[in-house]
């Protein structure tokens, strides 16, 4: 076959091309099956392909090992980075106390202050609210409270991946912190054990205790916990405190907005505060409604109508002027039960429902007159015959003023103060049948005039008293002495430095609203001089007592005989005297007060049952339009008593006095002095003599009580009578007697250091 190849002989063609073989021999190239040309196109076609193929190839495997040495290099820093970040967790770890000591701390004591029956008055100490049990809150707060904060609390371990990759994902995005990916357990944690600083350590430590919190309670438990303790703002810690604060209602009836404007305070508690930006709280809490229809916990229609609830202004303070009770409380625990370390409840004296009639009365009187008389502020006190706190009104609104102006603010009494200027008559051998001559005295160059500048002439004590004239106050001072005055003032209740001058007759020395109701007391209850006070019983939440106030027997003050002759005396005061607005269907007894300029006014009233007092003024000592205690402190006190007498039976004032010629003491008998050697007392306050105006009945008393005396009887030159307030005889123009009249019972010279010292 070779050599047959080797011999074949192709035919030339002249003119051809030919081809040479390796032997020599020439072929033609038309000779060819497939030309040149063709197959050296298609295998440089083929070498192009293949060329392009192993670039791809090599592209490939360049991309597959970059991105096998991306995988390989980032698998490896994670080991390096999880080591890291086990080392410093071990770190950190290391520096905490062991697992084993770890507990719960308490939650911070809860101050429950309830009233006499039981309401609740107030909640105090750091927390500002109870605890509340997740069962007995209002479904819809756990509820908006995990569907804005922590979708899912439920399923997580106490650290959430998912929120936490799409909180760093959503910061790197924006270039700035805006999201968090704390968990409720994280937060809990932290506000538990944590502060708020945001450091490695820190962050580190909130994971751990997380994690054990998880281990050792249940997710219910947990979210109870968190619930109780996270603030709310405004002061408010616990969901309890904040719906108090916020909505003046428990936890456990709070509607569906209301538990959406909550939730929506905890990412920035006191800038949504709606004490301070409510528009602020309900666009959040509008948030919060949405994310509650996303999650399931509400339906369309609970959405929609929660989106109606309009916002409102939360008050920048706690309101109700029980919170004036609530402070003084407060005040005097420490004194009882030393530290409080656990939740307590206090039972007070105070009856809420008396409280806020008196809030109302005084609030509506200074509505009413406050712009027209210049009035701003008021207070109110009422006390039964034990001594308990039934009522206090610290002023016109807590939530604007939290001074306690019944137990804080010394004002001057004024008349209010004579009922122991009279006393220490009475004990001095003095009868309400004693008379006086009313009329312009001259005690060295002070002269006490009477309002209005009024004079009766001769006078018994009991119409002195009922009309409050200021020169019968003098005289009787100057006759027993300012000591006796001073003296008899603390021995019935007043606690303020009082000083012994001549002038205190007219209620010039400060004292406090309560401490001045309380000296009336023993006039109400027969003589006797009970410790004041708010607090009944002291009880854990477990209801094991701490505390319970005493109710042994309280000291004799006054005598009785003086007794029913002051109650005799002061009954005209209500009845025919200064204070017939104050009359109502009871046997009352009491005395009206003004000081100098009408900056204060004063109606200090009781019954057999109650002892009150209220008081009429400004702040800074601006004078009032003509206000007296028988205008707006007589007719507060007769709304009060009215509401608190209502259903009570009748009971007459303690005490009797039988008038009888015998204990009238005849003007030559009284012992006389040099007033004119006195020297000078700066000028005091004012009484006054309040026009005549109809008063209401007042109910009998039961047939054996003995009462013959005449409450405001009164004589003159002519005789017995009863003056008028616009007759002649009611208003002498000329000094009738001289200046020298009356002076001590102890004849001694006095000095000015003497009036000044008290002696």
């Amino acid at each position: 076959m070779a050599n047959r190849r080797d011999s074949r002989i192709e035919p030339s063609f002249e003119g051809s091309p030919r081809a040479k073989s390796s032997e020599g021999f020439s072929v033609s190239e038309e000779d060819r099956v497939v030309p040149r040309t063709r197959k050296s196109a298609a295998k440089g076609r083929s070498a192009k392909v293949k060329s392009r193929g192993r670039g791809r190839d090599r592209s490939r495997r360049g991309l597959l090992g970059i991105a096998t040495r991306l995988v390989y290099w980032c698998f490896v820093l994670c080991i390096w980075g999880g080591i890291a970040a086990a080392g410093i967790v071990v770190y950190y770890g290391a520096k905490m106390p062991a697992a084993t000591t770890w507990s719960v701390p308490d939650r911070a004591p809860n101050i429950k202050i309830v009233s006499v029956d039981g309401a609740l008055i107030a909640n105090r100490g750091t927390s500002g609210g109870e605890a509340v049990g997740l069962h007995e809150m209002s479904p819809y707060i756990p509820e908006a409270v995990v569907s804005i904060e922590d979708r899912r609390f439920y399923s997580h371990f106490g650290i959430d991946p998912i929120g936490l990759s799409r909180a760093m994902v959503t910061n790197l995005v924006g270039g700035h912190f805006s999201q968090g990916g704390s968990t409720l357990t994280q937060q809990l944690a932290k506000n538990l054990f944590l502060t708020p600083d945001r450091t490695l350590e820190r962050k580190v430590q909130e994971v751990l205790l997380a994690l054990w919190l998880e281990h050792k309670h249940t997710k219910d438990q947990i979210l109870e916990m968190y619930l109780n303790r996270v603030y709310f703002g405004s002061g408010a810690y616990g969901v309890e405190a904040a719906s108090r604060r916020y909505f003046g209602k428990s936890a456990r009836d709070v509607t569906l907005s209301e538990a959406a404007l909550l939730a929506g305070l905890l990412k920035a508690p006191s800038k949504l505060s709606p004490a301070r930006d409510p528009k602020a709280a309900e666009e959040r809490a509008q948030l919060v409604l949405a994310a509650m229809r996303e999650t399931g916990k509400i339906s369309d229609k609970e959405y929609k109508t929660a989106l109606s609830a309009p916002a409102t202004r939360a008050p920048s303070y706690w309101t109700g002027s029980e919170n004036y009770v609530a402070d003084t409380v407060m005040d005097e625990l420490p004194d009882l039960i030393g530290d409080v370390r656990g939740d307590i409840v206090i039972n007070t004296t105070v009856d809420l429902n008396l409280q806020k009639i008196a809030e109302q009365s005084i609030r509506r009187l200074i509505d009413e007159s406050g712009k027209k008389l210049n009035v701003s502020q008021g207070a109110l006190v009422s006390i039964d015959d034990s001594g308990a706190v039934r009522a206090m009104v610290g002023g016109y609104d807590y939530s604007t003023s939290q001074f306690d102006r019944a137990s804080e603010a010394r004002r001057q009494p004024g008349s209010a103060f004579k009922p122991f200027v009279y006393m220490a008559a009475l004990e001095a051998g003095r009868t309400p049948d004693s008379i006086r001559n009313d009329a312009p005295i001259k005690i060295g160059k002070w002269t006490p005039d009477n309002y209005g500048g009024k004079y009766y002439g001769k006078v018994t004590l009991a119409t002195a008293l009922a009309k409050s004239l200021n020169s019968v106050a003098a005289q009787l001072t100057m006759e027993v002495g300012p000591d006796a005055v001073v003296e008899a003032a603390h021995r019935m209740g007043i606690q303020s430095d009082l000083q012994a001058n001549t002038s205190i007759a007219l209620g010039t020395s400060e004292v406090t609203p309560l401490e001045l109701t309380s000296a009336y007391v023993p006039f109400a209850n027969g003589g006797y001089k009970p410790d004041i006070h708010f607090i009944q019983r002291i009880t854990t939440a477990n209801g094991k007592v701490l505390y319970e106030g005493s109710t042994g027997s309280a000291p004799r003050v006054i005598k009785a005989d003086i007794v029913g002759m002051m109650n005799s005396m002061m009954t005209g005061t209500v009845e025919v005297g200064t204070a017939k607005k104050a009359a109502f269907n009871w046997p009352s007894a009491g005395k009206t007060g003004t000081s100098q300029n009408s900056r204060d006014a004063w109606f200090v009233g009781y019954t057999a049952n109650l002892t009150t007092g209220v008081w009429f003024g400004n702040d800074d000592g601006s004078p009032m339009k003509k206000v007296t205690g028988g205008a707006l402190p007589a007719q507060a006190w007769h709304e009060f008593m009215v509401a608190a007498h209502e259903g009570v039976p009748v009971r007459p004032l303690p005490g009797t006095w039988k008038s009888t010629p015998s204990d009238t003491i005849v003007p030559d008998e009284i012992p006389s002095a040099d007033a004119s050697q006195t020297p000078p007392v700066p000028p005091a306050a004012v009484g006054q003599s309040q026009p005549a105006t109809p008063s209401q009945p007042v109910a009998q008393a039961p047939a054996r009580q003995v009462r013959t005396a005449r409450p405001a009887e009164t004589v003159d030159a002519a005789g017995f009578g009863i003056p008028s307030d616009s007759g002649e005889t009611a208003s002498i123009k000329h000094p009738v007697p001289p200046g020298n009249v009356g002076g001590p019972t102890k004849k001694r010279q006095t000095s000015i250091l003497d009036i000044l010292s008290g002696g």
